[in-house]
């Protein structure tokens, strides 16, 4: 099955390895009865999408995870929040269809909520901002410096980005929407880079996952979930 959650709060600085852990701790609260690979080191069936970035906050997060035996999936959301640390609410649950592909190699596109604010303090209008976006959606190249494996390497990220607006005037600068492909991808700091090196993130929040297949967009909930005869034989 596929469980949708979410982590904010001061949840946000524990890193994706810590997430983990602590849904394995939940399900040995709840004595959940998880299925085994085969081998030598069996391990639980349970894989994660997209990994958050420490400091980053979601409402969109999502893993799958194999039962070995029949779970109320009504109160399953309820009783695993409980077990995990304050900021982690499960919010949704759906049965998968067999052979579903990878959460990881499904998802398509990611959509972020941004406030931005000037690294100096002084003001930043939402005017400002707009230009702003203007000028970076008429630019045929974004490039920004990634290190990969110990090594810098300059990748243009401009391809990723689908789509940008100014939402309102936050608390403390202003809020951004961005919708950015996985593949190629941009990071949401590498995002405000090439909005301005003057400016710094106040605040990120993941609001949605899609999974895109001819033509159809789906969140991960949705897209890979049984038929209502696949359920009932579940």
């Amino acid at each position: 099955m596929r469980l949708r959650f979410a982590e904010r709060g001061k949840v946000r600085f524990i890193s994706h390895r810590d997430a983990a852990r602590a849904f394995d701790r939940a399900f040995r609260i709840e004595a959940l009865p998880l299925a085994l690979s085969e081998g030598f080191s069996p391990r639980p069936k349970v894989s994660f999408g997209l990994a958050l970035s420490v400091g980053h906050e979601s409402i969109a997060e999502y893993m799958d995870v194999r039962f070995s035996e029949p779970v109320d999936l009504e109160t399953l959301p309820a009783r695993l929040t409980a077990a995990l640390p304050e900021g982690i609410e499960v919010t949704g649950v759906a049965l998968l269809a067999d052979r579903a592909p990878a959460l990881q190699e499904s998802v398509t596109a990611v959509e972020w909520e941004l406030e931005v604010a000037k690294m100096d303090e002084s003001e930043l209008s939402v005017e400002e901002v707009s230009l702003r976006l203007e000028a970076l959606f008429e630019t045929k190249s974004l490039p920004v410096n990634r290190i990969r494996k110990g090594r810098e390497d300059i990748v243009d990220i401009r391809p990723a980005l689908r789509r940008m607006s100014v939402i309102e005037s936050g608390s403390v600068g202003i809020v951004l929407t961005a919708e950015i492909a996985t593949q190629p991808a941009a990071r949401p700091s590498e995002i405000v880079t090439v909005l301005g090196e003057d400016l710094r993130a106040v605040r990120v929040l993941r609001t949605a996952q899609w999974i895109e297949r001819d033509g159809n967009r789906q969140e991960p909930l949705t897209a890979d979930a049984a038929r209502v005869s696949e359920a009932r034989a579940s």
